[in-house]
């Protein structure tokens, strides 16, 4: 009992913490994070009750903190505060500039209150962590983008946009219901209901050229992000085998899933993979070309044919 009392006392504080995080906390998604019992988690709030912080709950809803209660300043541990400085390099390279501006304020502020010692040691290896720049993720035009994104989300507010699509040179404006944002093989992107097209779509914040929320109100009640992209998986597929050599297969681990991949088996030297692909016209086989001087398509024909379209095309603008 003794051994447990430490743990106990450290989840009850970051329960705590949670509820003044969030305007309401569900008991279970306390007892998924903490890995305990509901059990646990109902003891642990009657102890926080009688130690006389001001708790409510509504029944099958969840726990909040009474309004004006707060904590007094918290004090982070030197792995929490690494894990900041990772944060502000993933930031700095992988969001648009404006919420990055907002995230540097946000990072003084923490900063802020440091022990001496533990500024010192964030001093020590922020020089020393060095993000590689990378493809522009935003048009210079529109810096402010996942911040409109975001305000238009929280409040359901439509927004305005000004979009270039990838095989045309001429732009399009869309009053747009935003639903959600997601980065996905290094690029950011977000699903939306289009009034243009009465349906949902999906844009990559590269090819935005202007954005900017507007006083309309959602006209929709959307469902969460993870409904619309799983829908994706209805789009029909052509089944796939290819035949890689091992000292190139290992390398695919990662660009893989993008192609529909599904399993995998040795034969050999080489590595029979399997794909339900969603495209053999563009997608999978300019892919395929990479590295196709190592490897062989098992099927469809039209694949091989599509490929071989892919190279005459290359082979006379080489003439």
């Amino acid at each position: 009992m003794l051994d447990e009392t430490p743990k106990r006392f450290d989840r009850i504080v970051a329960i705590l913490i949670q509820l003044q995080s969030k305007k309401i906390v569900k008991a279970q998604e306390l007892a998924d994070r903490f890995e305990c019992s509901l059990r646990t988690i109902y003891r642990d709030i009657r102890t926080l009750e009688a130690s006389g912080v001001p708790i409510y709950s509504e029944a099958g809803v969840g726990y909040a903190l009474m309004d004006g209660y707060r904590l007094p300043p918290v004090m982070f541990t030197r792995e929490e505060v690494s894990s900041f400085i990772a944060a502000e390099k993933l930031m700095q390279k992988f969001t648009d500039p404006t919420l990055g501006t907002h995230y540097a304020s946000a990072m003084y502020k923490l900063k802020s209150v440091l022990r001496s010692n533990d500024k010192d040691y964030l001093s020590n290896i922020e020089s020393r962590i060095v993000m590689q720049d990378a493809e522009p993720m935003f048009n210079d035009n529109s810096p402010n983008t996942l911040a409109v994104l975001f305000e238009g989300i929280a409040e359901k507010k439509q927004i305005l946009l000004t979009y270039k699509t990838f095989d045309k040179e001429e732009t399009t404006q869309r009053n747009l219901e935003p639903v959600g944002v997601f980065h996905d093989n290094n690029n950011w992107y977000f699903l939306g209901y289009c009034h243009l097209r009465k349906d949902y779509r999906q844009f990559r914040t590269d090819r935005i050229q202007e954005i900017k929320k507007t006083d309309l109100d959602f006209t929709i009640e959307h469902d969460s992000l993870e409904t619309y992209l799983s829908k994706s998986e209805t789009i029909p597929t052509t089944k796939v085998r290819i035949l890689v050599q091992k000292k190139i297969a290992r390398y695919l681990a990662t660009e893989r899933k993008y192609h529909g991949f599904i399993s995998q088996k040795e034969i050999g030297d080489e590595i029979e993979m399997t794909f339900m692909s969603h495209s053999l016209q563009d997608g999978f086989p300019r892919w395929f070309l990479m590295f196709g001087d190592y490897a062989q398509i098992l099927e469809p024909e039209s694949l091989k044919t599509r490929v071989l379209e892919l190279l005459e095309i290359n082979r006379q603008r080489l003439l």
